[in-house]
């Protein structure tokens, strides 16, 4: 490896534009090799605007860097980071991890055994407010309750608002992943989906319990005409109330702070860590499971 670290991108959609291509740019410890989409024009104007290289294929990209970075629909994600993944290279995971239960364990296999860093793109978890207030409920622990919601109207307008996959999937596929693990974190790992139901437009309630005998709410939808987003977490217990502050580190200082992480699990050796394709695992258990029990 050469100093930096030499990183693929693959994707080049508003999310990649916005924040992957820009950030892994502008990082001390990153380089942005090269850029692959499919649509080559966009993967042309990315690299471009950004001193990298369109690639034409992603084998190519993957045999050109040392990181590949995703920001493509979790099908798309899957078999190339596999591909990626058993060539050695290290990854950047977009959430979902997978479109399936099964592609999440067949990803996750392949990751394992590869042996290489990876960090899914819970972006939330990487605030420093978000780090603060979960180091303050451990220490003081006693939580017997808690919610979370993520309501919006993403899917009505926008530039997110003309994604196949978002549109087929809906807010359980596409903010459950952070709010789920953000309710996880605050209350203890989530081990059993007591209800889930769905109602259009797009709006999911959930009930969930949680190793060591807290439950807690969760509310979702992205077709709610509502400006701001809502976004809450709370929890309740011994202590009385406490609630995350939400969203003010940007996006961008997140990702930076998943960079420095990654570049230092690469530096270091080391191949877990509290955002990885394994958390990303089981998030996807989790969100099947109330997909299922809505259908009942």
């Amino acid at each position: 490896m050469t100093d930096q670290l030499r990183v693929g991108l693959v994707g080049a959609g508003p999310w990649a534009t916005a924040v992957h291509a820009p950030m892994i740019a502008a990082h001390p410890e990153t380089d942005l090799v090269g850029v692959w989409a499919r649509r080559p024009a966009a993967a042309a104007v990315l690299a471009g605007a950004h001193g990298a290289e369109p690639f034409d294929s992603v084998p190519s990209l993957i045999s050109a860097v040392d990181v590949v970075a995703f920001a493509v629909p979790p099908a798309v994600q899957v078999p190339f980071a596999i591909e990626a993944a058993r060539a050695g290279r290290h990854l950047i995971l977009e959430k979902p991890v997978a479109a399936t239960l099964d592609q999440a364990y067949r990803l996750t296999d392949a990751v394992s055994t590869a042996g290489v860093a990876n960090i899914v793109m819970l972006v939330m978890r990487f605030a420093p407010e978000t780090t603060e207030w979960l180091e303050v409920l451990a220490s003081l622990g006693g939580w017997r309750a808690g919610s979370a919601r993520w309501l919006s109207g993403a899917l009505l307008g926008g530039p997110y608002s003309a994604s196949p996959w978002r549109y087929e999937d809906g807010a359980l596929a596409d903010v459950g992943p952070h709010t789920v693990d953000l309710i996880d974190a605050a209350l203890g790992e989530v081990t059993d989906v007591l209800a889930a139901s769905y109602a259009e437009p797009d709006v999911w309630h959930l009930i969930l319990g949680h190793r060591g005998g807290a439950t807690s709410t969760v509310s979702l939808s992205m077709r709610l005409p509502l400006t701001p987003t809502i976004t809450s977490v709370e929890v309740y217990g011994e202590y009385g109330h406490s609630e995350l502050p939400m969203r003010s580190t940007p996006a961008e200082d997140s990702y930076t702070a998943l960079l420095d992480d990654l570049v230092g699990m690469v530096r270091g050796g080391t191949t877990r860590h509290p955002c990885d394709v394994h958390r990303g695992l089981h998030l996807q258990r989790v969100l099947h499971a109330a997909r299922e029990l809505s259908r009942r």
